[in-house]
């Protein structure tokens, strides 16, 4: 049911960036080209397109702009391509979904529900509805999907999703929710291909990049996970502060501080920049601690937090079968991963420094009671499959 020759599209778009790749819609899902707009709203915006097949990597000049107008410049360089009219359907990544278990074709009722829960996470909402309209107002017809970010958690049961305010608020939508889900969902789909019964297991799947987040699994469920109604509860992250003492915010705002200004300190100047005053950047900050002591505490203040999620995720587990390391830093830091790991022999961690030096997919050793694996995550390719399989059941049901 897929037309020869055909492709879809994949977008993610963000506060200040836009990541889109083009694959073929054939049953390997070959990707195409990648790309994505970074900066957006800040001074030199870059565009780069790569293009997978030849390896050849262009940057297009474009000014300082704002979201739509960054949106529209995508737009437009896609409708030069010669693939565009071939584009059959587009996959979005959706942060915030509410209650949705899985990937939906978008439609009024959705983009009207996304707006009502704009506020639950205004730095990515508005932005993946706007890339929803623009293309919805100029190809009406082209079929557009949301895979949503949260769909992942829906399995948490009631005791995890709760916080301890009164009930109507939870009646209103005031619960944890999680992210990171379409990541979470690629590494599970990694494990089963692996090992059908380990993906049974105990799994505690640590998504650590500019955000970062872990998430408890068992029996293929998630059961627990650090980030909360927003992106911004959890582990501290590059630029985000992760949870705080709720009167934090009170203090703030009784010293005059107004809520998009906390907003704006708690998602964008807070984590490993705030500690640090230097850079929001991993291996920055590595480069740096040996001299810079704040540097040095951010580091230690990211890999104690995630060692006590660890910790605390064990026993929620009632024990730990495997461990997983994905994201930017997860995946490409070592040390981070070294010093996350140490002190957790109690638990039968252990770590084969050699293999984690190297990136190896196993960096625990053969009689380590825990295996510790490195995941690159691949959300692109969830979005690709899922927008597919609807594309396809569409065209069955017409």
């Amino acid at each position: 049911m897929v037309p020869e020759n055909s492709y879809l599209l994949t977008i993610n778009g963000g506060s200040s960036s836009i990541k889109f790749a083009v694959y073929g819609m054939d049953i390997k899902l070959d990707k195409m080209i990648s790309g994505e707009i970074k900066r957006i709203g800040l001074d030199n915006p870059e565009f780069i397109i790569t293009n997978i097949l030849t390896n050849e990597k262009n940057e297009i000049k474009i000014e300082g702009t704002n979201f739509k107008e960054a949106a529209e410049i995508l737009l437009e360089w896609l409708k030069e391509q010669e693939f565009f009219e071939a584009i059959k359907c587009i996959g979005h990544r959706i942060v915030h979904g509410l209650g949705h278990t899985h990937p939906e074709i978008i439609d009024d009722n959705l983009v009207k529900e996304l707006y009502k829960i704009s506020n639950y996470d205004p730095n990515h909402l508005p932005a993946e509805i706007a890339m929803i309209e623009l293309f919805k107002r100029q190809f009406p017809k082209l079929l557009q999907v949301a895979c949503f970010d949260t769909s992942f958690h829906t399995t948490l049961p009631k005791i995890a999703k709760t916080f301890a305010l009164p009930k109507k608020y939870y009646d209103e939508g005031v619960k944890r929710y999680g992210f990171h889900g379409i990541s979470y969902s690629y590494l599970m789909d990694e494990l089963r291909k692996n090992d059908k019964t380990e993906a049974k297991g105990r799994i505690i799947l640590a998504h650590l990049g500019n955000g970062a987040s872990l998430a408890a699994v068992k029996n293929g469920k998630c059961l627990d996970t650090s980030m909360g109604f927003t992106p911004a509860g959890g582990l501290v992250m590059s630029t985000r502060s992760g949870d705080l003492d709720p009167s934090v915010a009170w203090y703030l705002m009784q010293n005059g501080m107004s809520a998009e200004t906390f907003n704006a300190l708690i998602n964008q100047k807070s984590g490993l920049l705030g500690i640090s005053g230097l850079s929001s950047n991993m291996q920055d900050l590595l480069q740096k601690e040996k001299n810079n002591k704040d540097a040095a505490l951010a580091i230690e203040i990211f890999c104690y937090q995630i060692k006590k999620y660890i910790g605390a995720y064990t026993a929620a587990l009632e024990g730990l079968d495997t461990l997983v390391f994905s994201g930017g830093i997860g995946e490409n830091a070592p040390l981070i991963r070294s010093r996350i790991c140490k002190g957790f022999e109690y638990l039968g961690i252990e770590i084969d420094e050699e293999e984690n030096k190297k990136n190896a997919t196993i960096i625990s050793t053969i009689n380590s009671k825990v295996t510790v694996l490195v995941i690159p995550t691949d959300e692109e390719i969830m979005i690709a499959r899922d927008t597919r399989k609807l594309f396809i059941n569409a065209q069955l049901n017409t």
